[in-house]
């Protein structure tokens, strides 16, 4: 039963609140940041649809994740802007979850780019004869809505079950919103249980996905030991996109295993907060 329990229209986040001394310069700084993605990613894109000689399965992937990072740095930087400038730092219940699958979508759809992309290279120095064929238009389309559809799905269902809870504490220690803290701030640990199964579920999914990447990569290094022009080949493409995935993994794996194991204490009580107070409007059954 679920008798007087709070309904959450407000989010405090707490992220920030060690930066007093220091926002103006992390503004100036993440606006810059911001801006430089901005003109990467536009340019990036820009070129490779002008380009027709760019129009090659690698470039077209890489338009693909460019668009992915405007449509993540989207869902972060202006909140963050606004909150670097801002007294108070809250967002609203409903622009919380919609934060959360967007940060979530982006970074797994990074991860689907870049299986997509590692097959890509694969293809092109295991089987370049049949590159073209293997890797035609239709496929590439295919592969592509893969990239973006499937986080997508995958994450809306995440983000589905977590607004089903009935939640005991408006406070998110982070910079942003984040489903997994979300969940933790339910009144009802054990309405988690089919949370916890999908996120496993979709943790073991992306996994297998890292785990493509590397049976790929070891397949072309035992293909390249041998040729010189497969080793340049290698050495061209393979490396920068093996350095990114690698970053781009360890830093998942840390904010995962941060939020999902972290022992530091959120508030969950203060004054005019409990299981039978609100922080905006009444009580829900």
């Amino acid at each position: 039963m679920m008798d007087n329990v709070s309904l959450i229209r407000m989010f405090f986040l707490s992220g920030l609140n060690e930066t007093v001394n220091y926002r103006l310069t992390l503004f100036s700084l993440t606006l810059l940041c911001y801006c430089l993605i901005l003109l990467f990613n536009v340019s990036l894109i820009v070129t490779i649809i002008l380009d027709k000689n760019l129009h090659e399965p690698m470039y077209i992937l890489l338009c693909v994740l460019g668009i992915n990072g405007l449509y993540g740095t989207t869902g972060f930087y202006p909140k963050f802007l606004w909150d670097l400038l801002s007294p108070v730092h809250v967002i609203s219940y409903s622009g919380c979850l919609v934060q959360a699958q967007v940060v979530y979508s982006f970074a797994c759809c990074d991860m689907s780019i870049l299986v997509v992309m590692a097959y890509d290279r694969y293809v092109a120095i295991c089987q370049p004869l049949e590159y073209h064929s293997i890797l035609s238009k239709k496929r590439l389309i295919i592969l592509a809505c893969y990239s973006w559809l499937t986080p997508f799905c995958i994450f809306g269902i995440n983000v589905f079950l977590t607004s089903r809870l009935k939640l005991c504490s408006p406070y998110i220690a982070r910079l942003f919103c984040v489903n997994w803290i979300i969940v933790k701030l339910a009144c009802f640990p054990a309405e988690t249980t089919l949370n916890n199964i999908v996120a496993y579920i979709t943790m073991i999914i992306y996994v297998f996905h890292g785990v493509f990447i590397v049976l790929s990569y070891m397949i072309l290094i035992k293909t390249c030991v041998n040729s010189i022009e497969n080793r340049a080949k290698f050495m061209q493409t393979c490396v920068p996109h093996l350095t990114s995935l690698i970053t781009f993994l360890l830093t998942l794996l840390f904010d995962v295993m941060n939020m999902r194991y972290n022992s530091n204490k959120l508030p969950q009580m203060c004054e005019g907060w409990g299981p039978t107070r609100g922080l905006t409007q009444g009580k829900t059954v």
